[in-house]
């Protein structure tokens, strides 16, 4: 099964890029400063794809983004020739910039798709690693190989009909998600799945359309994304660890990208002194 991992990104821009973090906000960076760690995030994400070695490497970015000054960021990545494409969404809400990146790839499994399924992730997760990639790419073959997963497949001409649906998912903070997976032949599309009236959170809403449609569902490790200042906080001790376990196991990718920003910045977390 040919499979394409799609980061889904915005191009940095300060004062447009994690704008949550900002002094502006609430938050403790300057607008560069945040579209700076943006950067080291996006760089360590696209590190960690290129590693996992298990798809097609494509980057889809906002359509109003700054396409030169993305492609010149890319240019600092481990392996630049690794990245199979990089293509703009169409706009609109992230529902909808979100189908759009699937829906370019998979093409309702017309004969001109380009991979029978796809592994969305954002780039804002410093914490991701290779191994949460294949996993998912992993578990994402396995359903599809299923029973079920072939009984509840939409039946497509131009695509064989053993491959089955299937729904992948790594979870995020807050009721969110940071990975995303499934086939062409899979039932699922992101409509209210970001933006609804029910204040149904994102992972509640894929889960419950995998449920309705009867998907078979996988799940892999959790990885973190970088929205607001707690988040930072929280993240911060979890690279600096995965930096010194890299020294005994050659399966972690070290985020060197986030790392080297946090100590440009001087940022180190903390936690409230207890009262006695």
């Amino acid at each position: 099964m040919r499979n394409a991992i799609v980061v889904f990104t915005k191009v940095p821009k300060a004062g447009e890029t994690k704008t949550r973090l900002t002094t502006d906000r609430g938050g403790i960076l300057s607008p560069e400063e945040a579209m700076a760690f943006y950067e080291g995030c996006l760089l360590d994400v696209i590190n960690v794809c290129i590693e996992a070695n298990c798809g097609d490497i494509r980057v889809c970015y906002n359509h109003d983004g700054d396409r030169e000054y993305l492609e010149k960021l890319l240019s600092r990545v481990c392996d630049r020739a690794q990245i199979k494409e990089v293509y703009p969404d169409k706009g609109g809400n992230f529902d909808q910039c979100m189908q759009y990146a699937a829906d370019y790839i998979l093409k309702n499994g017309a004969v001109d798709r380009l991979a029978e399924s796809v592994i969305i992730v954002g780039g804002d997760l410093p914490s991701l690693q290779p191994v949460i990639i294949q996993d998912a790419v992993c578990k994402l073959e396995l359903l599809a190989a299923s029973e079920n997963g072939r009984k509840i497949a939409k039946k497509l001409a131009n695509v064989p009909q053993e491959l089955g649906a299937a729904l992948v998912e790594g979870a995020c903070q807050e009721g969110g998600f940071s990975v995303v997976g499934f086939t062409c032949t899979t039932p699922f599309d992101f409509n209210r799945v970001f933006y609804n009236n029910d204040g149904v959170t994102a992972l509640d809403m894929l889960v419950a359309k995998a449920q309705q449609q009867d998907i078979p569902f996988g799940i892999v490790e959790a990885a973190s994304d970088v929205d607001i200042p707690v988040d930072l906080a929280s993240m911060i001790p979890v690279v600096k660890a995965l930096e010194l376990a890299a020294r005994s196991d050659k399966s972690i990718r070290v985020p060197a990208n986030t790392l080297g920003i946090l100590r440009e910045l001087g940022l180190e977390s903390s936690t409230a002194i207890p009262h006695r």
